[in-house]
């Protein structure tokens, strides 16, 4: 198992820490409700350094990322940062990531930690045109601070204006002492917040600092537990449990950042699946009845068939509900629809709504 620059800091804090894509990970400090709380009302700081970053850097670097990602990176400007995916040439997707234009030769990738080597590969496949490839994850660290109260707490620590930046847009800066940093508008939960691009070795200098100038503001640690909590809210996709190589862009609800101007990795089957519709579609629903919906439980009509299957669920802490995402046959997939979750052999009610859970 690899160990981020701060695993040491997350045992030191008492954070309970667990096996999560290669490395060892914070799960949870005080409990995932309350530091769900914290990300909702006040200010939370994730260590999210396992995720993957390459820079691609040239004169094709564009052409490379419009061949291999669906949405349209041209539409994007210095400063920008773009979500996309990686399309399979099987109509599946390879991941889901994000696109940053540091100027108009060079870019980088953000991609899921258990993908990196899966996605390096993939990119590396169609670099026909002498693309300069770096995978910098290894000697990267990423914070993500959320909520609320984020940019109040880090506005000390950077000359970079927190408050006017807009969403999904980054500055290069400097950031508790430390040149070089990437701040990001940018987040996982629908807090508000960014995140924090720089060196390992400058890990735990930041880490302190962070929470140094964010203790008037109720800054906390926050692990994983609550980071999927708090997305699942939000109804954004987890890679692996509701996209995977299996699930097309489109059935994902993934159309918005699937753009047909252009040619990209199967393209053109995609936009067949478009005109003729797709069999099924990933939803959100809520529990009417009492339970909890967990990964993989089937899906069902009032008769009892199968319809689909539950990707995401869980007790919603701000909604005091279950909540969960799956996949629905197309007919079943209209909002206020009546289905039920599979539960321990129970049917148990629940009713299609459209994401986000929480407003």
């Amino acid at each position: 198992m690899k160990n981020t620059a701060l695993t040491n800091v997350h045992i030191k804090t008492g954070a309970k820490m667990v096996p999560f894509a290669g490395y060892n990970m914070p799960v949870q400090y005080a409990g995932i409700n309350a530091e769900h709380e914290t990300v909702r009302k006040a200010v939370g700081v994730f260590d999210v350094s396992h995720m993957g970053e390459f820079i691609l850097k040239g004169d094709n670097a564009l052409d490379l990322i419009q061949r291999v990602t669906s949405n349209d990176a041209s539409k994007l400007y210095d400063g920008k940062v773009q979500y996309s995916c990686l399309p399979n040439e099987d109509g599946g997707i390879v991941d889901d990531l994000l696109v940053y234009r540091i100027d108009e030769k060079t870019y980088m990738l953000v991609v899921n930690a258990s993908n990196i080597e899966k996605d390096w590969n993939w990119v590396s496949k169609y670099n026909t045109g002498g693309v300069e490839m770096k995978d910098i994850s290894d000697r990267t660290s990423l914070l993500a601070i959320q909520g609320p109260k984020a940019a109040e707490a880090l506005q000390s620590l950077t000359d970079v204006d927190l408050v006017s930046m807009e969403y999904y847009t980054f500055k290069k800066g400097t950031f508790a002492g430390v040149d070089n940093v990437v701040i990001s508008a940018t987040g996982y939960t629908g807090a508000g917040g960014f995140e924090i691009y720089f060196e390992n070795q400058y890990a735990e200098q930041i880490w302190d600092a962070i929470f140094k100038a964010g203790e008037p503001f109720g800054i906390k640690p926050i692990g994983l537990g609550a980071r999927d909590t708090l997305r699942l809210e939000m109804g954004f996709c987890l890679y692996g449990n509701d996209i995977d190589d299996t699930t097309s862009p489109l059935e994902a609800g993934l159309g918005w950042v699937t753009k047909f101007n252009k040619d990209f990795t199967n393209s053109e089957a995609l936009q067949q699946q478009k005109q003729a519709g797709v069999n099924k579609k990933l939803v959100g629903f809520e529990m009417i009845e009492r339970g909890i919906p967990r990964h993989d439980y089937p899906i069902v009509d009032a008769d009892g068939n199968n319809i689909g299957k539950v990707t995401s669920g869980t007790q919603s802490y701000s909604l005091q509900k279950a909540i969960g995402l799956g996949y629905v046959n197309t007919e079943f997939a209209k909002e206020g629809t009546e289905i039920y979750v599979s539960i321990r052999d129970s049917k148990v009610k629940a009713i299609i709504v459209k994401p986000p859970f929480y407003k």
